[in-house]
């Protein structure tokens, strides 16, 4: 959206034209419609600044212009105002565009709300906020701002200290759509095949769409994706190469964990600082985590020893795949070892959607437990582990688990359902379906 086009017909409030929200006039014609829930249900009335961060094709842009769109239809024109990040040069155009925007509302304004899409393509974009919350042009401004980049937002947070406003929780993951909206609106047209479709969109809005519509991801989207990981390293400095080499690296060793210097010795970096940096991009985009050894004496993570890197955005995965898995059937054909390793990275996907809407630490690490004898893929809290079967098992492969954890249960995801006092079976679907 052209921002001062945009500006123009939201403060005369005439939004019901063509062409002024393009994304909502996407969904116009979409024949599948997600309802995205990321643990912010409406907006607050009252000012302040929200930080909403998340992967590109997501559909942060189309739920921005949806709240921009149901402000000015309930509280009128001149209430609302948009800024697109991608089209501004720098910080101090940045500034310049937000305050002359802030004297733009309406006189009688019930609300006045700053929408300010993909704001970290700025650089140093929280000093813009910083200096304009100091001068008190932001006091009675709820200014939304939403950005592609953890990073980013997250030294925002640090250099923003005391100028948030009283929100209750100003920082939000933007999440997937849950695997139960998916098997509402998409399960009909897919059937039997409807789970391991999530699992090849990863939750992606133009992903579920297209394998519901012609059951493949067409290549547009491979490349939307591809392109917005090529873009960060690129914006990073860094290499485009290295980074696909750390990807094959993440492919092969799969579940295992793997220490820093051979990260970089098999991906073929100077050294294991390098390879480091690459990962906290990744991590940064909310594409992998690491997921650390659990001390259960301690409850806490050895952060010494070798970790797993598990992708957290399935989509990634797909589009960086060597195998070129675009469709349900291509995805049954990988062998068994590989389809269970996308199940663990499906539910480490799951796990990381549960922990925002909860408003846990953002892209805070993961923990897996591992002794001599035995393993187990999540240590989700320090009273609840989650182990990741393919096939099928039965209790009697955990009689280990009530000796070694008294206290805590174990949810052991598997094609067979089961009780006991501390393990539960249940399989991937069901797991997926619990609420929040």
């Amino acid at each position: 959206m052209n921002n001062q086009l945009i500006n123009t017909v939201l403060a005369a409030g005439n939004i019901d034209q063509p062409h002024i929200f393009p994304h909502l006039d996407w969904l116009k014609e979409s024949p599948y419609v997600f309802n995205m829930d990321f643990g912010l249900l409406e907006l607050p009335l009252e000012p302040g600044i929200l930080l909403i961060r998340g992967a590109r094709q997501y559909g942060k842009s189309t739920w921005l212009e949806q709240q921009l769109y149901q402000t000015i239809k309930q509280f009128g024109g001149g209430t609302a105002f948009y800024l697109n990040g991608d089209y501004i040069t720098d910080v101090d155009a940045l500034t310049t565009a937000i305050e002359g925007l802030t004297t733009a509302f309406s006189k009688d304004a019930p609300v006045r709300r700053l929408f300010i899409d993909e704001i970290t393509t700025v650089q140093n974009w929280e000093l813009a906020l910083k200096r304009l919350a100091d001068q008190g042009k932001l006091t009675k401004i709820l200014v939304i701002t939403t950005g592609s980049k953890a990073t980013d937002l997250r030294r925002g947070a640090e250099r923003m200290p005391g100028r948030k406003g009283k929100l209750s929780r100003t920082t939000y993951l933007f999440t997937p759509v849950s695997y139960r909206e998916f098997k509402n609106k998409c399960g009909d047209a897919l059937g039997d095949h409807t789970l391991t479709a999530y699992l090849l969109s990863g939750g992606s809005p133009v992903a579920c769409v297209e394998l519901a519509k012609t059951g493949v991801i067409p290549e547009y989207v491979i490349e939307l994706v591809r392109d917005w990981v090529h873009g960060e390293i690129t914006r990073s400095a860094r290499s485009q190469t290295a980074v696909a080499n750390i990807l094959n690296v993440l492919f092969r060793f799969g579940g295992t964990p793997v220490g820093q210097a051979k990260l970089a010795r098999e991906s073929g970096l100077a050294n294991n600082t390098i390879a480091a940096n690459y990962i906290e991009i990744l991590r940064d985009l909310g594409c992998v985590i690491p997921v650390y050894p659990w001390d259960k004496d301690r409850h806490q993570l050895i952060l010494r020893k070798p970790c797993k890197y598990h992708f957290m955005n399935l989509l990634v995965a797909i589009c960086y795949h060597p195998n070129r898995i675009r469709s349900v059937a291509e995805f049954l054909a990988l062998s068994a070892n590989e389809q269970g390793l996308f199940y663990e990275w499906l539910v480490t996907q799951e796990i990381m959607r549960r922990k925002a809407i909860q408003g846990e630490e953002i892209l805070a690490p993961l923990a897996f437990y591992q002794d001599k004898n035995h393993e187990i893929d999540f240590v989700e809290t320090s009273q609840h582990l989650i182990e990741v079967k393919r096939g099928q098992t039965s209790p009697l492969e955990f009689t280990w688990f009530a000796k070694q954890f008294p206290h805590q249960k174990l949810t052991v995801i598997n094609t067979k359902s089961f009780q006991t006092n501390h393990v539960t079976g249940v399989s991937l679907e069901t797991f997926l379906l619990e609420p929040v």
